[in-house]
């Protein structure tokens, strides 16, 4: 290892200590909330209570005295005595480390068998989900005190047995609530930023998607526990719980009940305790999950002055034909698409192509820009070649080399591998890109543990670099900071050097710029222009934005309702368009206004003469 490797591992150690998390924002959100205080206090009460219980009781409750039998409170027995004269306070506080203990196993339990379930149904989802929801909803649907009769039938009476039978009662609602969030989480940016890095389904789903769970699922539990707590409390009434030897609160209170004639003190103890401690798990359960979702509120600024705008710099000139032939345009390209074509299933009748026969390629070291009106099918084609293509569409022709590899006949476990070593991708939204509950740090050692086999000091030593490679500063220090504590520029440099840990030779860059604000916007363009010429990688620039084309890439490429009808030079392109599309698109660009009139805009006339002109290019390819 290097000396400035070395260095930097030591100021990672040094770092470490220094470690935010959200904990504090949490507590903070939780204390301006008073009834989540108290129910809190009230729990934390109750912990005490059972962890002191053999210290704290004043009697063994187990202990009979038949010469003091339902006696009334008093100084010797503050909550009185039951049928056999046990102390009633003694095992009201032993019943409590019963009921706590019990409830935490049971919905643990629960967790741990519903939670795999619901990540792996709305993960996957197709006929997985269909069926397997099915069954769940069928299991949920059964009475809880019937299943919980049934396995105590079954299995005995024991304390594992009866949280097996409750945490069989809640685990089908985690799985429900576990799946509907993932259905949620998968169709985010930071997941398929994982794809793209090269991490396995199983990492991307235990490793990325469940961590963005953890809140939900504590919230759940928390409520779940007082439900446990009232469930356990029906069964024991009921007498199918524990051994009537052993103290908790149906006991007590099934009893009660019995001798409520004669003794009416003994429904209140224990009434009282299921009544608030039920209460108390389902109000810091609400407010626990007000804490985690909260926003942080800020004060409004008042209004600044507005200053001047800036003065927008010259667009800097674009790459010749000469230029590309000096990268090496003869070289095998780094991606060589030919007549890849998309299709898209429908409710009702054939499929439908919204891609079609699109041709492309890619040198090393050159940039390549695909333009287009939103709904043209970039986006469909890039996702094409990552081979990340959404349900309901798939590739219905042609080949997609990268590399010199034929992507189309790879299988999906191979696949996998190409991705983050061969290809890396950059997408619109940063802040959607990165997981929010990841240090970036933890995003970037990741694809560089599984792409490098690096150990973990080396790999946060290289992810250090990386930071310190596409501009941010204190890179070791902000390596363990989460996305939200990044603006938008900076996090958008994270996921560029996401895309380039493992040193792609092909990089998809979707949109990447669009959501950045002009300033910021020209920074990424000249880093990525920098670390192409760096790393000698193709890109392929997806982007609604002239100017980007002007200013970044080498050629261009135009597509129109899933097909390219223009691939020429950047120079050429914007001094000589050849298809009416292409002119259409420059003539209604701003930039190009004189003022003098209206904008123009792709009218309904100038739509259809570049209707005809492509029905015209495909009778011209049907005939070869």
């Amino acid at each position: 290892m290097s000396d400035t490797v070395t260095s930097t591992v030591h100021s990672i150690a040094a770092s470490e200590s220094k470690r935010g998390t959200n904990i504090g924002r949490i507590v903070f959100r939780a204390r301006r909330q008073p009834a989540t205080v108290v129910s809190f206090a009230f729990i934390v009460l109750l912990v005490v209570v059972a962890l002191a219980a053999p210290l704290i009781a004043p009697y063994d409750p187990t202990l009979t005295d038949f010469d003091h039998v339902l006696e009334a409170p008093s100084a010797a027995h503050v909550l009185g005595t039951d049928d056999l004269g046990r102390d009633q306070l003694s095992r009201l506080i032993h019943g409590t480390r019963i009921v706590l203990l019990v409830a935490l196993g049971s919905v643990v339990i629960a967790a741990v068998l519903g939670v795999p379930i619901g990540l792996l149904f709305g993960f996957h989802g197709g006929w997985w989900d269909r069926i397997g929801m099915r069954f769940v909803d069928m299991a949920q649907a059964l009475p809880g005190m019937l299943i919980g009769l049934t396995v105590i039938a079954i299995l005995g009476r024991n304390m594992f047995i009866l949280m097996f039978a409750i945490g069989l009662v809640f685990c089908m609602a985690f799985a429900r609530m576990t799946r509907a969030t993932v259905l949620v989480e998968r169709g985010k940016l930071y997941v398929e930023a994982a794809e793209v890095s090269g991490l396995r389904t199983g990492q991307i789903i235990f490793g990325q998607v469940l961590p963005n769970l953890i809140g939900p699922v504590i919230t759940q539990a928390a409520v779940f526990l007082g439900s446990a707590i009232m469930l356990e409390s029906a069964m024991s009434f009921l007498g199918i719980g524990l051994g009537g030897d052993v103290p908790t609160w149906g006991a007590m209170l099934s009893l009660a009940v019995e001798k409520q004639a004669v003794a009416p003190f003994l429904s209140w103890p224990p009434g009282l305790a299921i009544m608030l401690t039920v209460l108390a798990f389902n109000v810091f359960g609400d407010g626990l999950n007000d804490a985690l979702t909260g926003e942080r509120r800020r004060r409004p600024r008042r209004a600044a002055t507005p200053a001047a705008a800036p003065v927008a710099a010259p667009v800097a000139p674009v790459a010749s034909a000469d230029a590309r032939e000096e990268r090496g345009s003869g070289a095998e390209p780094v991606l060589r698409a030919h007549d890849v074509t998309v299709a898209l299933a429908r409710p009702s009748g054939p499929p439908v192509d919204i891609v079609r026969r699109v041709s492309l390629e890619v040198g090393r070291g050159e940039i390549v820009g695909l333009l287009g009106e939103s709904g043209s099918g970039k986006s469909t084609f890039a996702r094409a070649v990552l081979g990340m293509l959404p349900a309901g569409t798939w590739l219905d022709g042609g080949s997609i080399r990268v590399a010199g590899r034929d992507l189309t006949r790879l299988p999906a476990r191979e696949l996998v591998g190409v991705r983050g070593t061969v290809m890396g991708a950059v997408f619109q939204d940063p802040m959607t890109a990165l997981s929010p509950v990841h240090t970036v740090g933890q995003q970037l050692v990741e694809p560089l543990r599984i792409h490098k086999g690096l150990p973990r000091a080396q790999a946060r030593a290289r992810a250090v670099e990386l930071l310190e490679r596409v501009g941010v500063r204190r890179a070791a220090e902000r390596l363990d900071h989460y996305p939200h504590q990044f603006s938008g520029g900076m996090a958008q440099r994270v996921a560029i050097a996401m895309a380039l840990a493992a040193e792609p030779e092909l990089l998809i860059a979707d949109e990447a710029t669009s959501a950045l604000d002009v300033t910021t916007q020209s920074q990424v363009l000249d880093l990525l222009l920098d670390l192409r010429d760096e790393y000698g990688m193709g890109v392929l620039m997806i982007t609604h934005s002239l100017g980007v084309v002007a200013e970044t890439c080498d050629r261009a490429a135009v597509m129109y309702r899933g097909r390219i009808v223009e691939d020429a030079s950047a120079e050429r392109l914007f001094a000589a368009p050849q298809h009416p599309y292409t002119a259409a698109l420059l003539a209604a660009n701003p930039a190009s206004a004189d003022g003098a009139g209206r904008l123009r805009t792709i009218d309904a006339a100038t739509r259809a003469q570049i209707d005809d002109a492509v029905a015209a290019a495909d009778r011209m390819e049907a005939v070869r």
